[in-house]
């Protein structure tokens, strides 16, 4: 048995990840506004003994067509720290982490709306910090458009700065905080968390992001197809550690996967090719075009190569994932929308469980991730599969806990409580 365990968080989506999930015939359709459905998915990542529950977030549709948006598993959802703290009354032990934007709120209400969340969970509580790259969010805020990615970074290490320093109790009435984006006087009126702070989770992978996650993040997602870039990845962000007197173990490494398990290898493969099916073309290109942050690649023939693209001041790293991953694998416009529809650009994995756990434990014991967060297809039947069929045998290998170790997020993760 091996004393170093992966972490497994869920990602919670809706209907599931799969772009056409909403369209399988086990899939619970009005999952986006059904409480009742969440508290299902979050009993069942506890009862496996996940570390935690994702949400994701974005301030508006995802698609600027709305006939696309109506055809898609993600067009309709909570505000998410609403729906974490019902989540907190109905779960004691797994951890609730959500996406908010620094773009489009200010550091004072949401360090007290997660602090407050952390205090109703019992020290449950994490943020995943973005700067979202979409000009359809920006266009709800009033915006002329969307920001450049270096500014959007910039605000976005100020907002975690005046963030952490008011969880931290460093800001008080005689050491307010006045920079270049934000003024902040007074202190929050909520005692210090229970696990010191709230998790600080990140995403981004661009240059600037992977700087901004060595200085302060706690957990951070993270995109890679093959074994090679989830381990240059890895060892490049631990590396950074050092100039911000971080050690290496004070981040947890956690990619996405996307993982359809069945008894069988071929009934797996069968449950993929039938959600491949359910998409539609449209949608497929749509969701291609969305994190490629060009609108018009209908105009290319869709059988035909992915045209050389301008760099996008949306997405950079998802941008240049998918661009290689055509280049790579010599995929048409067609075929590199159906494959990232099925699981947006992240790793997938078919198959048994036996063979799945030996895809993340080649990762994990590779130095390639300290964990996984898990994206089901769709809910609840591939996070059923993964918690009765996955997690056994990663427990089985001695990969994954059988049981908390703690009460907190912080407990779970391994992370030291913040001085």
């Amino acid at each position: 048995m091996t004393a170093r365990q992966m972490k497994l968080g869920a990602f919670l989506w809706a209907t599931g990840h799969h772009i056409a999930a909403w369209r399988h015939p086990k899939a619970h359709v009005t999952a986006g506004i059904d409480i009742d459905h969440y508290i299902q998915l979050a009993r069942t990542a506890e009862a496996a003994k996940l570390d935690m529950v994702f949400c994701e977030d974005a301030a508006g549709l995802r698609e600027a067509n709305i006939d696309i948006a109506s055809q898609t598993s993600r067009s309709i959802g909570f505000e998410p720290i609403s729906l974490l703290s019902a989540l907190a009354a109905q779960t004691s032990r797994i951890g609730l982490v959500s996406t908010a934007s620094t773009s489009y709120n200010e550091p004072y209400g949401l360090a007290r709306a997660f602090l407050s969340l952390d205090h109703l969970s019992g020290g449950r509580a994490g943020w995943n910090l973005v700067t979202s790259a979409s000009p359809i969010e920006a266009a709800n805020f009033g915006s002329t458009g969307l920001k450049p990615h270096a500014d959007r970074y910039e605000r976005a290490r100020e907002f975690a700065e005046v963030v952490a320093g008011l969880w931290h109790g460093k800001l008080d009435e005689a050491s307010s905080h006045a920079g270049q984006s934000f003024s902040v006087r007074d202190p929050l009126d909520l005692p210090r968390s229970p696990q010191g702070a709230p998790v600080m989770v990140q995403a981004g992978a661009s240059d600037v992001g992977r700087d901004l996650a060595a200085r302060t993040a706690d957990v951070v997602f993270t995109a890679a197809q093959t074994f090679e870039e989830a381990k240059a990845f890895y060892d490049d962000l631990k590396g950074r550690m050092a100039a911000y007197e971080r050690e290496p173990g004070d981040i947890k490494i956690m990619p996405a996967v996307a993982p359809v398990v069945a008894e069988t290898d071929a009934e797996a493969q069968e449950k993929y090719a039938e959600l491949q099916e359910l998409i539609p073309d449209d949608v497929g290109v749509a969701l291609l075009s969305s994190y490629l942050s060009i609108s018009d690649l209908w105009r290319y023939p869709i059988d035909g190569p992915l045209p050389q693209l301008p760099e996008s001041e949306g997405m950079k790293s998802r941008q240049a994932l998918v661009i290689e991953q055509s280049r790579r694998d010599n995929l048409s416009i067609r075929q590199l929308a159906r494959h990232f529809a099925g699981a947006r650009g992240h790793w997938r994995i078919v198959g048994t469980a036996a063979q799945i756990a030996d895809e993340l434990q080649a990762r994990f014991e590779g130095g390639a991730a300290d964990g996984f967060n898990v994206m089901p297809s769709y809910f609840p039947g591939e996070l059923d599969a993964f918690a009765t069929l996955v997690v056994p045998e990663l427990q089985r290998r001695g990969l994954f806990r059988t049981d908390y170790e703690g009460r907190t997020l912080r407990d779970h993760l391994g992370l030291k409580r913040p001085a």
